[in-house]
């Protein structure tokens, strides 16, 4: 029995030591004063100091989270609206309808959306660029949204909603002071997964850029197409600190968030 109990351990020891053991391989090399990935020679802070020094690489860093900022506000917006509509659609048939259709949008290969985009930006004339990357980022991020939020949505006692209709609560005090606190962790899981998805994303936004304007993804394929660079890896450890950052953080704002209701229980 006891062997039983730790093969799942095992288990997951193996994954996260496949998962995680090149990207700790490439941020150890990024400290190699040499020029490669094969011997390293000394400690050194020089790819990192080229990563700050390289202008047009900080102008794609804060492109890169500015698309990803304002398509995760937008999507969250648009995804908890899509939500909430599908929630209170009464007609069972059009609502399994949309549903599927949502969930078709999810498991779409990234190719297909970025060259249906592609396409659909040179027919209406759409200069490929920032406009182009913003609104491919909010296309692709509002069936997430909509997902994180929906069961929050099926977690709610219906009661609720007419117990504060009956106690002379407008609708929108219903909305504002009922539901949207209710969804609230389903909201922000909504808005960091978009936000990781668009900071992440290559595929999509490698058919929707134009010239003159690129993003952190794209920007790394182009520098490793062209050789083995420490300066990749150096900006990757970065990426990766970053991330972890921001997972470490929603999970203490969602603590945070969950800290009053367990002390209410109590």
């Amino acid at each position: 029995m006891e062997r039983i109990g730790k093969l799942p351990k095992l288990y997951l020891a193996v994954v996260f030591i496949i998962l995680y053991a090149p990207i700790f391989y490439l941020i150890f090399y990024s400290f190699n004063s040499g020029g490669g990935m094969t011997n390293f020679e000394s400690f050194t802070w020089e790819h990192y100091a080229a990563v700050f020094e390289d202008k047009r690489l900080i102008v794609i860093v804060l492109n890169t989270i500015i698309i990803a900022l304002l398509s995760a506000l937008v999507s969250t917006a648009i995804g908890v609206m899509g939500a909430l509509a599908i929630y209170f659609m009464r007609n069972q048939g059009m609502k399994n309808a949309v549903l599927s259709l949502n969930n078709i949008l999810m498991v779409s290969p990234d190719v297909i959306i970025g060259a249906s985009f592609l396409i659909l930006f040179t027919m209406i004339g759409v200069k490929l660029g920032f406009a182009s990357v913003l609104i491919s980022h909010i296309a692709f991020s509002i069936p997430i949204v909509v997902i994180m939020v929906l069961p929050k949505l099926s977690e709610m006692n219906p009661t609720l909603i007419d117990a504060a209709l009956d106690l002379g609560a407008t609708r929108k005090d219903v909305m504002t002071r009922v539901i949207l606190p209710f969804i609230q962790p389903g909201i922000f899981a909504g808005f960091f997964l978009a936000l990781t998805y668009s900071l992440d994303d290559f595929a999509v936004t490698f058919f929707v850029t134009g010239n003159g304007f690129s993003t952190l993804s794209v920007e790394i394929y182009s520098m490793a197409r062209t050789g083995i660079s420490l300066t990749i890896n150096a900006l990757s450890g970065i990426i990766f600190v970053v991330t972890v950052a921001l997972v470490l953080g929603y999970y203490a704002l969602n603590r945070k968030m969950k800290a009053p209701l367990t002390g209410v229980k109590k």
